[in-house]
């Protein structure tokens, strides 16, 4: 019995095709290769391009709509309750651990800073500082030398701010975002990045990482109202790398904060997932249609906001940080106050300097 020969599909392709068989195999590119093309080809659709105050007023509302719908709801909870886990009375000013609590929220750890003061003190200003990636989380800010290692951090990145605010008379909240400090255990991660792993799991929650911190920054805000000591129309918000990033986040969202320092953190999503890794805690999902960080900064205007940057900080690239400050810059001088955005190029690198910060801060919240 004869077997029919049925010809397969390769056959058939070069027989159709004979120079086929001639080619070279390739290999694919990585995919890395391929989001980095497609980030160098982004358009961002927002962008202000705009000359006048109406302009501005004009693309903030549409802007600040746009980032609400990508981020999700943001607005803390209107009641809630404040616990004293610990008290210590140092030198200069009172310390307290602090927890906040509602339905329906994780409890939130802060630090709350005020200067030793009479009883008949007339009100003071308030102060949201907030800290960056480490292990220590807001210990650091707060000034925590007695935990080891928190020296170490303090000395390295001028990282104690919040205590550097309470010294110069301001009540101070220092809250701990998730996934830093108290509000994670890192051994459980098998060595993975806690900021990447905590972007999964709540994406799959449908939450957002960066909301949740946002909600609770500004959760911080309205604990620091809440108190009869704090002036409620006097409240500044300072930080430094991921808590420069969260300063800029909050400060666009939250229109009681009346001026702002901005430390570390003069850079752009695009240039962040192109050319470095970044954390899932600052990723906004679809951003890149519309703006970026720029965009964001910009909805502080026309507040008054200090940009600081350190001559070796590495996370700073030349070109991108030239872009950034072009597109704050465009917004502050339609708004006809190119004066209030301000920027501390300072010696040294990824570290607080405060020469611009504290001075403005003085003047915005104090006289």
């Amino acid at each position: 019995m004869r077997h029919k020969f049925f010809p397969t599909l390769a056959v058939m392709l070069i027989a159709c095709h004979p120079q086929a068989i001639l080619a070279e195999p390739q290999t694919p590119k990585p995919v890395t290769s391929d989001i980095r093309a497609d980030l160098n080809e982004v358009k961002l659709h927002m962008v202000f391009d705009g000359e006048t105050e109406n302009d501005a007023d004009i693309w903030q509302q549409e802007f600040r709509k746009k980032l609400h719908n990508l981020m999700g709801e943001s607005r803390p909870p209107e009641t809630f309750t404040a616990k004293v886990i610990e008290s210590k009375q140092l030198v200069d000013h009172m310390r307290l651990s602090i927890e906040l609590s509602a339905p329906g929220h994780h409890t939130l750890p802060l630090y709350l800073l005020t200067p030793n003061q009479t009883r008949d003190a007339p009100l003071r200003p308030g102060i949201l500082a907030v800290h960056g990636h480490g292990d220590y989380g807001h210990h650091t800010v707060a000034g925590r030398h007695d935990i080891e290692g928190v020296s170490e951090a303090i000395e390295k990145a001028n990282y104690d701010y919040g205590l550097q605010f309470v010294r110069r008379g301001y009540i101070v909240a220092v809250p701990c975002m998730i996934p830093f400090g108290q509000r994670v255990d890192k051994k459980t991660y098998g060595g993975n990045d806690p900021c990447a792993v905590t972007f999964v799991r709540m994406q799959a929650l449908g939450k957002l990482l960066i909301t949740e911190n946002v909600r609770d920054l500004r959760w911080s805000i309205s604990y620091l109202q809440s108190l009869p000591t704090v002036n409620k129309e006097k409240i500044g918000c300072a930080g430094l790398s991921y808590g420069g990033r969260m300063t800029m986040m909050v400060t666009a969202v939250d229109p009681r904060i009346k001026v702002a320092a901005v430390s570390g953190a003069l850079n752009l999503m695009q240039e962040r997932v192109s050319h470095r890794y970044s954390c899932g805690s600052q990723i906004i999902p679809n951003l890149l249609k519309y703006g970026d960080y720029a965009e964001i900064g910009g909805l502080i205007a026309p507040r008054p906001c200090v940009w600081e940057m350190g001559s070796t900080d590495g996370l700073i690239v030349p070109k991108w940080d030239a872009l950034f400050k072009s597109r704050l810059e465009r917004v502050y001088k339609a708004f006809g106050v190119r004066d209030q955005l301000h920027y501390d190029h300072f010696e040294g690198g990824h570290r607080w300097n405060g020469d611009v910060a504290f001075p403005l801060f003085d003047k915005v919240l104090k006289h």
